[in-house]
């Protein structure tokens, strides 16, 4: 699979919009709840909310 990073802008109001074909190649699909934080060097994480309250439960941490 080739992965192809995407160029995305922050529009006026603070909005981005994701490409469907990242959100899919990620297992992600529409209506589906997500959780987003920032990674604290930089990034900015989504996790299926799902995914992440597993992991905050079985780990701790996200």
């Amino acid at each position: 699979m080739i992965r192809e990073p995407a160029e995305l802008d922050v529009d006026e109001t603070g909005r981005v919009e994701l490409p469907l074909g990242i959100l899919a190649e990620a297992g992600i699909s529409p209506g589906a709840k997500l959780l987003v934080f920032s990674g604290g060097d930089g990034r900015i994480v989504l996790r299926r909310a799902e995914d992440a309250i597993n992991d905050l439960l079985g780990e701790e941490t996200l």
